[in-house]
């Protein structure tokens, strides 16, 4: 998706802001409304990190507190010809990862503990360049941005079943149509961009990586698990689904309800790209998981693949 049509989707999320203010507060609602819009745009350009980070509860890492895992990125990025965005760990089973950021320069990666626990160091480094790719290709503040939006939206939707005027009687109607329409519609451009660009995020992981089956086989494994463990901040914040790089609340699939392309469509992707760049690789089916490779420690103290204690 290139940027014009990104600009064109973020600025239908702030017209359907705007709409719905005109639709709960007539044309003080609008005008309120394209305030907060963009108020949070800025605020969302300059924190975006910081918010997404924050929620998480994520911790800094570097070359001292996690070696191996900050070495690995490091690696990553000098490959993808970009700055070393800061590095993140969050304490959680649940097994996903994410990239934040307005800028290249500004960037900043995250993994779980049950990711790292989870995976082995291919598998992993393979992750890691796919959020690589997010930030090179500037996914990362539109995505947020977009999240941020929908987000709110739907909390101002929610907020249009208690300041309906009684005094119109099309007012009832418009804020059902306000309540229920208006975030299905941000719902709608919000995962629209989400699952165009996981796929541009794989294609690049994979050249990063250069590693294309490494990848697919962290998704698979990471699809599965995501799927057993609950993430309980995507579950507080649903908007919030589209910035993983598997999915954290339903079923994926390539439809308008999924926040992420189909997992067997992207594997699919991927060993056509291995047979393209010649990797010669055992089929997923028939790969051996192998202990992870981070060092990260999961509930049972399973040492991980990078040496990574439970509190780096």
């Amino acid at each position: 998706m290139n940027g014009f049509k990104t600009g064109m989707l973020l600025a239908a999320l702030t017209a359907l802001f705007m709409a719905l203010g005109f639709t709960i507060g007539g044309r003080g609602g609008m005008v309120i409304a394209l305030l907060v819009a963009v108020g949070m745009n800025l605020i969302t350009y300059w924190n975006a990190d910081k918010i997404v980070l924050s929620m998480h509860g994520a911790r800094q890492v570097d070359g001292a507190s996690a070696p191996e895992f900050y070495a690995l990125v490091a690696r990553l990025a000098q490959r993808a010809q970009l700055p070393i965005p800061k590095v993140y760990i969050i304490d959680s089973p649940h097994p996903n990862a994410f990239a934040t950021g307005r800028n290249p320069e500004n960037a900043a990666v995250a993994a779980t503990t049950g990711l790292l626990n989870m995976l082995d160091r291919d598998e992993i480094a393979g992750v890691m360049a796919h959020e690589l790719a997010h930030v090179r290709n500037r996914d990362t503040l539109i995505m947020t941005m977009v999240a941020t939006i929908a987000g709110a939206i739907s909390m101002l939707a929610n907020f249009g079943m208690f300041f309906r005027s009684n005094d119109n009687r099309g007012a009832l109607l418009a804020t059902i149509l306000a309540v229920f329409v208006a975030p299905f519609a941000a719902m709608i451009v919000q995962m629209a961009i989400s699952r165009a660009r996981e796929y541009g995020a794989d294609r690049g992981g994979a050249e990063i990586s250069g590693n294309p089956r490494a990848l697919a086989s962290a998704l698979a494994k990471l699809s599965r698990g995501a799927a057993a463990i609950p993430n309980p901040v995507a579950a507080r914040v649903p908007a919030a689904a589209q910035l993983y790089i598997v999915p954290s609340l339903a079923r994926d699939g390539d439809s308008w309800f999924s926040t992420h392309p189909d997992t067997g469509n992207r594997i699919a992707q991927l060993e056509a790209l291995a047979s393209e760049m010649g990797h010669a690789a055992p089929a997923l089916a028939q790969a051996q998981p192998r202990r992870s490779a981070l060092g990260i420690e999961s509930a049972r103290r399973k040492p991980s693949a990078l040496g990574l204690g439970r509190r780096c």
